[in-house]
């Protein structure tokens, strides 16, 4: 925790002339929402409420409270804050409404395309798709350097289609299975399965929650996140290469890991397909929102299920879609709601269009989008994220990509960098840890400054965009 306010306290004191520049009505100074100072008492008190919900976010794990609780309670606060606030600088109560609606739209629209992407994914685990796939591994009779590779090499394959945490949280059961008792392997192949989960979901609208708010706010399409596969793969290539030289080629004891296919399996894999398919048309050929595309796609999947459960009358393990929903990431999701509103009440009270000038037209969005992901290994990256979007900084197409692969993978740097990391300590038992993936932390950099080596080279082209 001192850590991590040193860090904000030395942010606030490099930035603070810049955003007293802007705030006294510099050149790069953008116009303020509510014509108040940033040091103004109620509004300082907003930036602190937001600050304190997001350190009780970052010691979920010690203090046990579900990060959806701190945040959404921050948002809340911030809001009545600024409705409070908000009449004496002449804001009305209509404009303040309209403010609260306009991150109704952006949340909701992110909602039910996530809720239909987590739905499928849990009906897949259900129907024992990704275990069937955990038992083919574990049975390929692979020794244990060639294991790490395979896992790895999976994980960046899976993640654009399985998100990173699902991919992760998959993949690391394999590992627990052939590891056993090798802490030194498991520690390893965590940290790799990790990096390459980040990876893998960064050059996919579908690998992360922030590669799809980049997609939904049209900053990238659908077929220019491809753009990021090279620099992607080199991030997750040169640090496996380092580290599978210190992965052991012996023989894993033998394991008999039978697991079949569910019914209906098969066909929720390509219904999947298809409801990822319709969501794209649904952005580049209808000019419709994807999650439009994802909804219909679900509605098949519904209609799936109550063919199964027609099928199977007389199984007591009946397939049902709303039970799969109800197992759905709500903390996540709830956790979504808090960043939306309480970053969007920030910006409404002038505070992003500060950090822009401060930050992207201080710095340069070469730096700023560099660092940010940095950062992204402490502080979560859907509200670094999210800002970036709400910012809206006049950006190329190659700095929207350079920040979508940043904020991507530069969670990787920490273990409690990404939901993928903080899931594998959590189900490792004690073998993955902080201190084990710290270990290999300047590998992992020189991953992350390779990634944005080769996207300066290959994507150069695109800054005239």
């Amino acid at each position: 925790m001192h850590t991590f306010i040193r860090f904000f306290l030395l942010a606030l004191t490099v930035l603070a002339p810049e955003i007293a520049f802007a705030a006294s009505g510099g050149e790069s100074a953008g116009e303020v929402t509510i014509p108040i100072s940033p040091f103004n008492i109620g509004a300082m008190a907003c930036v602190a409420i937001f600050v304190l919900s997001y350190v009780a976010v970052l010691f979920e794990e010690k203090i046990h409270l579900s990060k959806s609780k701190p945040v959404m309670l921050g948002a809340g606060l911030i809001w009545i804050i600024i409705g409070i606030i908000a009449p004496k600088h002449g804001i009305h109560h209509d404009e303040l409404r309209e403010a609260v609606f306009h991150g109704l739209i952006e949340y909701s629209s992110l909602l039910l395309f996530l809720l239909a992407a987590m739905t499928y994914i849990t009906a897949m685990q259900d129907r024992n798709v990704f275990a069937a796939l955990r038992g083919k591994l574990v049975q390929a009779g692979m020794n244990m350097r060639q294991l790490f590779w395979a896992t790895g090499a999976i994980a960046f394959c899976l993640s654009p289609i399985a998100d990173n945490l699902t991919t992760a949280l998959v993949i690391g059961a394999v590992i627990m299975a052939m590891g056993k008792s090798d802490k030194k392997f498991i520690a390893l192949a965590c940290v790799n399965v990790v990096n390459a989960a980040n990876a893998g979901g960064a050059f996919s609208p579908f690998g992360d929650i922030t590669t799809l708010m980049v997609w939904q706010a049209k900053k990238v399409t659908f077929f220019e996140f491809f753009d990021l596969l090279a620099p992607s793969f080199v991030n997750f290539f040169i640090p496996a290469l380092v580290m599978s030289f210190f992965v052991s080629k012996d023989l894993p004891e033998p394991l008999n890991e039978e697991v079949s296919l569910k019914p209906g399996a098969k066909t929720i894999i390509g219904l999947g397909v298809l409801t990822i398919a319709t969501a794209v048309s649904f952005e580049n050929f209808l000019g419709l929102p994807p999650f439009m595309g994802m909804m219909m796609g679900l509605s098949l999947l519904m209609m799936f299920s109550y063919f199964i459960r027609f099928k199977n009358q007389f199984d007591t393990k009946k397939f049902d879609i709303f039970t799969l929903i109800e197992r759905a990431e709500w903390d996540t999701l709830l956790f979504f709601f808090g960043v939306i509103f309480s970053v969007g009440g920030l910006a409404f009270l002038g505070y992003m269009e500060l950090l822009s000038s401060a930050m992207y037209e201080g710095y340069g969005p070469g730096f700023t989008n560099i660092a940010l992901g940095i950062v992204s290994a402490v502080v979560d990256n859907i509200p670094i994220m999210f800002a970036v979007i709400t910012m809206n900084p006049e950006m190329s197409h190659f700095h929207w990509l350079l920040i979508t692969l940043t904020a991507g993978v530069g969670g990787s740097l920490l273990s409690i960098g990404s939901a993928a990391g903080v899931a594998l300590m959590g189900v490792s038992r004690g073998h993955y840890t902080f201190l084990s993936h710290l270990k290999w932390a300047p590998i992992l950099l020189l991953g992350y400054i390779a990634a944005i080596g080769v996207h300066y080279m290959v994507n150069s082209h695109l800054m005239a965009y």
